[in-house]
């Protein structure tokens, strides 16, 4: 804080002194009163300093729903985070004691860039038993969740102008990363099959020349469906024919409500695709880790980027991880958590079909956290916020999920941290300030 220095004044005369001590001597120069600076204008725009990619962001959404993470007095859809009931707690808490007093050499030191060896080689073994594919040398790496793989590829591959396609809706952090590098982010339609892998084909023979593809193939954010089995080896076979990137976001393959599942991409095709995992969802996302597997050149050029950012995943939660996964727990957890996901997902699905007005529609989960919801004609997500706030309930509206200005009929509900107990009050109220919404604009019209 700057505090004012009064302007000096001509020296006047000092009055006599009375006899006594002598007075004390003058303070020492480097004690005395510096000059005057000019004082800093109060509430300086910095805005217009910003570099101009940043105006391309966005990001209040993300901002609105992380702020609500720990809200008590709200019904919240808004957030796609795990239930704490799932986090496993009295394990973790033998496993970090043990490691703090047993590796903390190595559990409390910063990691190599790539991810302590011992982590990588049971990611490895874990993606070949699952995937039936092993990474080979080079070929994985461990990375702060799995926004921090998108932003390393966007930041090793995306020049300005560089053209990203993407699902359209597709996770709204995946479009801030990739617009955060100007890349010119374009939207490919979905089905209940997911990503319309033949209208991508068509762009693709119209001249549209993506860099990379963005894909979610698994109970998808926001909408919760899934990449047809019939369209992977299509899809993958784009990519080669056109000589673009496929980035998988795994981040709720394992959540899947029934026991089959379609091949991933990476095992079908690994020399065009980068699989971005993320243990948020499964494990806890207090530990912020996930995985990047991919071609060894793409790998070494991310973990040079993570360099330049993070410079490393934390070593106690990598430790923490693999002592969890290598001890069996979290395979048994996995077992309770699509238990707990799978009820609240008909929870919240019959509630729709109960309590919303006529001309609803919204997806029906297999997997995952989300339904995706569609509005009657002449509702607006976005213009029902207000009344969703004052009705202590919250939702995500669609077109932040969009690169364009499409989902303004459409929200997403996230039932995964919802309890059972409060997801039909929750759909109960949307579907009331929904109601209201549609008479009003009914006796409006002309």
């Amino acid at each position: 804080m700057t505090v004012p220095v009064s302007a000096a004044t001509p020296a006047t005369p000092a009055p006599s002194a009375p006899a006594g001590p002598a007075p004390a001597a003058p303070a020492p120069a480097s004690l005395a009163p510096a000059a005057a600076t000019p004082a800093v204008p109060a509430g300086r725009d910095w805005t217009a300093s910003f570099a101009r990619r940043t105006h391309l962001l966005g990001g209040g959404e993300i901002t609105a729903i992380l702020a609500l993470a720990g809200a008590t007095d709200v019904i919240t859809f808004s957030g796609g985070f795990p239930d704490p009931e799932t986090f496993p707690v009295d394990v973790l808490a033998g496993i970090s004691g043990r490691l703090i007093a047993q590796d903390a050499a190595v559990a409390l030191q910063y990691s190599a860039t790539e991810g302590l060896a011992s982590l990588r080689d049971y990611l490895a073994g874990r993606l070949e038993r699952l995937e039936g594919l092993r990474p080979g040398p080079g070929e994985l790496m461990v990375t702060s969740g799995g926004i921090d793989c998108m932003e390393l590829l966007a930041k090793s591959l995306i020049d300005a102008g560089d053209v990203v396609a993407v699902e359209a809706p597709t996770y709204l952090g995946a479009i801030m990363a990739f617009r955060g590098y100007e890349a010119d982010v374009r939207g490919v339609p979905m089905d209940d099959g997911g990503l319309r892998v033949d209208v991508l084909g068509g762009l693709l023979r119209g001249g549209l020349r993506p860099k990379l593809l963005y894909t979610i193939p698994e109970y998808q954010n926001p909408t919760g469906l899934s990449l047809a089995a019939d369209r992977r080896q299509p899809l993958v076979d784009l990519a080669r024919r056109y000589g673009f990137l496929i980035l998988e976001d795994v981040a709720y393959r394992e959540l899947g409500f029934s026991a089959g599942r379609a091949p991933s991409l990476w095992a079908l095709a690994p020399d065009v695709v980068v699989q971005a995992g993320t243990f948020s969802k499964i494990f806890f996302p207090g530990v912020r880790l996930g995985w990047a597997a991919g071609p060894a050149q793409l790998i070494s050029q991310l973990c040079t980027a993570k360099q330049n950012s993070d410079q490393c995943s934390g070593a106690l939660g990598q430790r923490m991880l693999e002592e969890y996964g290598r001890g069996g727990h979290l395979d048994a957890q996995l077992v309770a958590s699509r238990a707990l996901y799978e009820r609240r997902a008909a929870l919240i699905t019959r509630a729709l079909a109960e309590h919303m007005p006529a001309g609803t529609t919204w997806t029906t989960p297999t997997g995952g956290f989300f339904t995706w919801v569609t509005l009657p004609d002449g509702a607006d997500a976005v213009a029902l916020t207000p009344a969703a706030r004052a009705a202590s309930v919250a939702y995500v509206p669609g077109r932040p999920f969009y690169p364009g200005d499409d989902g303004t009929r459409q929200l997403r509900l996230a039932y995964s941290r919802v309890a059972d107990e409060l997801i039909t009050e929750g759909v109960r109220r949307l579907a009331a300030i929904t109601r209201t919404a549609l008479t009003r604009t009914t006796v409006e019209e002309p």
